[in-house]
């Protein structure tokens, strides 16, 4: 049985919406992955090299609408660098390898070389090793040498403790990121990170997630971040929604988010970014999250598949690491191409999951829209069939969309 629901949509405005019966006592939304919804083509189409794929973001402007993920096996100082010169911001973990050890190879190489069965368990013992504060203002240098904006992660953990080390090597732009990171955490044991007083006190832009819902995108915009990551547990690496059961399909999560942006924009004025963060391996991806409203995406695992990647084809999830409760694995990615040829092309594979920013511009150009905000405005439906369609050949030969 379904029943309409009413749900905020943007500002004060709300729409029914159908709750499907769980059961006698639970009903819940229907909630859409990336694969289960399209991108409708408009009455006009446009030049590609007519569209801009520029993103604004506190006083910084980027040729390219993404962010580098904080995961070791994506970035690295110097990937950062390379991500930047290419037009977009690498966001380092300034609580992974790098800062836990003066030279991270030779753990890359044992977490490469491990046994499917043994990969955890020895990346655990990897990052038990501790952070060391000087190490984290030397990779923050080391990004800056390059010339390019230095964005770092830090958990809400551990962000007071260790964000002036960044801060004094010049970092940019500062990433609060967990699983889930909400503006009330309770706890009876410590005092919790105060996000509306952390934000206000720090001198650069604050970006914070993840979250996957109205109200916690909501209540996050309203602490003073510039940014919000969308996103629970969509990452190829990650196993939270396995672990914890928690977590909301991408392209629902990122337009309930968007939601929550209009309605803080109205409150106060100020625009907010929604960045998509995970879930997304081929262009289509990135241009469905934005269709969906996101200003911007944070990739990890398409990263990873870069001849330059440190990890050299090898991916895990950023809680894998959790000394008790582990929430991501080790998967193999493979090598793809250089960075360039991943980010930016020239493509010679078929799938999507090389030049992914030129396949954004051609499908923005395709469906007429002139640069990123314009696309957000884009006509979405559900589409279960458009992976499948017409497909079988493909799916048959395991070529293509097979």
């Amino acid at each position: 049985m379904c029943s309409p629901v009413t749900l905020p949509r943007a500002g004060t405005k709300r729409r029914d919406q159908v709750e499907i019966d769980i059961g006698i006592a639970k009903s819940g939304r229907r909630a859409w992955g990336f694969d289960d919804i399209a991108i409708v083509p408009s009455r006009r189409t446009r030049d590609p090299e007519d569209v801009s794929l520029s993103w604004e973001i506190d006083a910084f402007t980027f040729d390219l609408p993404m962010m580098g993920a904080a995961m070791d096996s994506a970035v690295s100082p110097a990937t950062a660098v390379q991500i930047g010169k290419l037009g977009g911001l690498g966001v380092l973990n300034l609580e992974g390898l790098w800062t836990r050890y003066e030279d991270p190879a030779p753990a890359f190489e044992q977490i490469g070389a491990a046994p499917v069965d043994e990969a955890t368990a020895l990346i655990q013992r990897l990052y038990a090793e501790p952070v060391k504060p000087e190490l984290i203002a030397k990779r923050v240098q080391e990004i800056k040498s390059g010339g390019v904006l230095a964005a770092g992660s830090l958990t809400p953990q551990n962000v007071e403790k260790w964000h002036r080390h960044a801060l004094g090597a010049g970092l940019d732009i500062l990433v609060v990121q967990g699983t889930v990171v909400s503006a009330e955490h309770v706890s009876t044991r410590v005092e919790p990170l105060d996000l509306f007083k952390f934000i206000a006190d720090v001198p650069v832009p604050v970006i914070v997630g993840g979250v996957a819902s109205y109200s916690g995108a909501l209540h996050l915009m309203r602490t003073g971040a510039v940014g919000v990551l969308v996103g629970v547990g969509p990452g190829a690496a990650c196993t939270s929604r396995g672990v914890l059961g928690i977590g909301v399909p991408q392209a629902t999560a990122i337009a309930d988010a968007a939601g929550a942006r209009t309605r803080y924009l109205e409150e106060t004025g100020r625009y907010v970014h929604v960045i998509a963060d995970g879930g997304m391996r081929t262009g289509g991806d990135i241009a469905k999250a934005i269709a969906c409203g996101a200003d911007a995406v944070m990739l990890g695992s398409p990263l990873t598949a870069a001849t330059e990647a440190p990890a050299k084809g090898n991916h895990w999830g950023m809680a894998t690491f959790h000394p008790t409760l582990p929430r991501g694995t080790r998967v193999k990615t493979g090598e793809l191409g250089t960075l360039e040829q991943i980010l930016v092309g020239p493509a010679h594979e078929n799938d999507g999951r090389v030049n992914l920013f030129g396949a954004l511009r051609v499908s923005m150009a395709t469906t007429g829209y002139a640069d990123v905000k314009e696309f957000q405005k884009a006509e979405v439906m559900v589409a279960p069939a458009l992976q499948t369609e017409g497909k079988a050949l493909q799916k048959s030969q395991q070529v293509g969309m097979g």
